[in-house]
């Protein structure tokens, strides 16, 4: 992950009840005297970012040149939850704003944003968004509330030469969870301080990743019953994850001594070649390389062990409650063209290629049917990562049901931090009592969630 998509992972919404009207009425605020509309939209990225602040502007010149009756005022910040709540008491929500997969839920129940039902009809691109990704933004009655910029799912990130050396196939990625405690084991016998297989168990990472293992294995962190969600770990599915942990610590010695790892550690080994495997996405890879010396021809990407689910999740835009009928559509004819669109793919592979930045890195797509053959014949075009590398990923991608995360996400992955650290420093851990004492906290922090 990288930094950014770490933060997105973690920093799960916990917005305000604030009552808002589901729709807004149009004012004479909402158009000029010749007719122009302005909205305000986020998701600009900051200066600092030189190369994706001045693209993000040139694409709101070319918008504005093509729809001279609308005007965008784009502002950097995307989802902040800790200003997220203020801004929506206080009116200061932009009309058309960033969301993560693990907010629109929770804003659709609240009445927080609008209903673009009756607008889309008029975007035929709509139709072809992947019915799973289109339900992220959707209510239990089919109402459509946002659309999709983009989404990523869990996979094994492993380093092909390490592969190699220790007799294993680099276009063969272990398939099971059997099949990486044996190529960790084989990995780790290569020796000077080479770790078969890493994992995370700190800052919120661990339990993270907790729950990419049992979502792996079929296995839930949380589920609803009867409207009341509880945790649902502990179990042979939770025995099972934390089991093996153990026992590739310190039966397998394939883990490495040094624990307690945050975010950057694993990417940090990777890129120093002494990692063979960790759960990853995609994205993972070029901050590798950029950050950490790693070069792209080094890493594979194979499908999440067992193959049973995936912890997945994305990007994408809502609309302010208050947003009146004329910003709605003024905001979608802004999304369809740049962000929910298969025809701008090319023309971003393009200018990402020219300034070296990487195209062709496997992310699942949003689109189905003509747009998703778009989008695939302009990432061949462009492609300038090995493909190759990441075959076994993409194969598997359509078999493996995506699962986005938990209710109150962050607060859950801190509690099963602690038995995710405890397996790994402590040889006589007790894998029962360490998911016992964790479900208690989870139905603690679950009892909050309505």
């Amino acid at each position: 992950m990288t930094r950014t998509r770490l933060r997105r992972a973690l920093g799960v919404l916990l917005v305000a009840g604030v009552a808002l009207s589901t729709t807004g009425c149009g004012s004479d605020e909402d158009q000029s005297a010749d007719g122009t509309v302005t909205i305000t939209v986020n998701g600009l990225p900051p200066a600092t970012e030189a190369a994706n602040h001045q693209r993000f502007l040139d694409n709101v010149a070319e918008f504005e040149r093509q729809h001279p009756d609308i005007r965008i005022d784009a502002r950097e910040g995307k989802m902040d939850p800790q200003t997220f709540a203020a801004k929506l008491a206080g009116g200061q929500l932009e009309d058309v704003f960033y969301v993560y997969f693990t907010d629109p839920a929770n804003l659709i129940a609240k009445r927080q944003v609008a209903d673009i039902s009756a607008y889309v009809r008029d975007f035929p691109v709509v139709d072809q968004i992947r019915p799973e990704v289109r339900r992220v933004f959707s209510d239990d009655a089919g109402k459509l509330y946002g659309l999709p910029y983009k989404n990523y799912s869990m996979g094994l990130l492993y380093s092909r030469p390490l592969f190699t050396r220790a007799g294993l196939d680099p276009d063969k990625p272990p398939a099971t969870w059997a099949e990486v405690r044996t190529a960790a084991q084989r990995i780790a016998a290569l020796g000077g301080g080479t770790v078969g297989f890493g994992e995370y168990s700190k800052s919120n990472t661990g339990g993270w990743h907790f729950t990419t293992h049992m979502y792996s294995r079929g296995g839930e962190v949380a589920v609803n019953e009867g409207g009341t969600w509880k945790a649902a770990f502990n179990n042979d599915t939770g025995r099972q994850v934390l089991t093996q942990l153990k026992e590739m610590r310190w039966t397998d010695d394939s883990m490495g001594a040094r624990q307690s790892l945050e975010w950057a550690d694993l990417l940090q080994l990777m890129g120093a070649g002494k990692l063979g495997m960790y759960l990853a996405t995609a994205d993972n890879i070029p901050t590798i390389v950029n950050q950490y010396k790693g070069d792209f021809a080094d890493y594979g990407l194979g499908p999440v062990p067992d193959g049973r689910g995936t912890l997945g999740g994305g990007e994408g835009y809502m609309f302010n409650a208050k947003a009146s009928p004329e910003k709605i559509r003024a905001g979608l004819k802004w999304l369809t063209f740049w962000f929910t669109s298969a025809d701008r793919f090319e023309a971003e592979n393009k200018w990402a290629a020219e300034n070296k930045l990487p195209v062709g890195l496997p992310e699942p797509q949003i689109f189905t049917g003509p747009a998703a053959q778009t989008q695939a014949a302009a990432d061949k075009t462009y492609a300038n990562v090995p493909q190759q590398n990441y075959a076994p990923f993409v194969a598997a991608m359509g078999s493996i049901p995506v699962k986005l995360e938990p209710p109150n996400a962050q607060q859950v992955y801190a509690a099963l931090d602690v038995a995710m650290l405890k397996v790994l420093t402590d040889r006589d851990a007790n894998v029962d009592q360490l998911l016992a004492d964790a479900e208690k906290q989870v139905n603690t922090i679950l009892s909050t969630v309505r």
